[in-house]
């Protein structure tokens, strides 16, 4: 079950980060949900020879079982790190391929970073960079010459809205630079829980295990057991 819900949490950070990628350029800040969806298929893997050793009670499969979670609690918390580290580094990545991105805006025919603009705007219910005037510095601003935004900026509730800078109020007012960081910084927070949560369950695993240990080794049975002896 935390296998699954970790490679869960994994594939919904990249099916996220599709949808924004073109704000984003740093490839690197994916490792963290890389990482945690290895971990999960391990887990899962770990969980199966967990059960088996712990059915059959084997000493060497329970010492194994414990030393790969110790192993993948020390990935867990390389993620965690890693996390809070590329979640402070956002901000400045969205600042510095947001601008590039809404002047290579082309509503006519939209390319895929175009269409990530109206998909964002209509999603996050925001307009332009820090608010709708900003689109009035885009190319494509100055060559529709038609004074307004794209329609992606009209609030979802106007039918008849035509994107006219004439009526402001027919437009979000919020900017969608501080909506997309916010996002991305939520997101990256998902997997810092998720890591840190699962982290805690191998902590117990381990110790479960290690009580298992311990009692089989001063279970009077198995001593008797291993040297020929009977036991009444």
């Amino acid at each position: 079950a935390a296998a699954g819900i970790l490679c869960y949490v994994g594939a919904y950070v990249f099916i996220t980060y599709d949808d924004y990628d073109h704000f984003f350029e740093d490839v690197y800040t994916l490792i963290p949900a890389v990482i945690i969806i290895a971990v999960g298929t391990l887990l899962f893997i770990i969980g199966l020879i967990g059960c088996c050793a712990t059915i059959r009670e084997s000493r060497c499969g329970l010492a194994t079982f414990v030393i790969i979670l110790l192993l993948v609690f020390i990935t867990e918390v390389v993620v965690v790190v890693l996390g809070y580290i590329y979640r402070a580094k956002v901000e400045d990545e969205v600042d510095h391929s947001i601008q590039k991105v809404y002047n290579g805006y082309n509503g006519t025919n939209p390319d895929a970073a175009s269409r990530a603009i109206d998909y964002v705007q209509r999603q996050l219910r925001c307009c332009g960079i820090h608010n709708y005037s900003d689109w009035e510095n885009t190319v494509w601003f100055k060559q529709t010459k038609n004074n307004s935004v794209p329609l992606s900026c009209c609030k979802a509730a106007l039918s008849n809205c035509t994107g006219s800078l004439t009526r402001p109020m027919d437009l979000y007012s919020e900017g969608c630079e501080a909506l997309v960081v916010k996002k991305l910084q939520e997101i990256m927070m998902y997997v810092i829980w998720a890591a840190l949560a699962f982290a805690a369950i191998q902590l117990l695993g381990m110790l479960c295990a290690c009580i298992v240990l311990c009692r089989r080794s001063r279970d009077p049975a198995y001593e008797l057991l291993i040297t020929g002896g009977t036991y009444a």
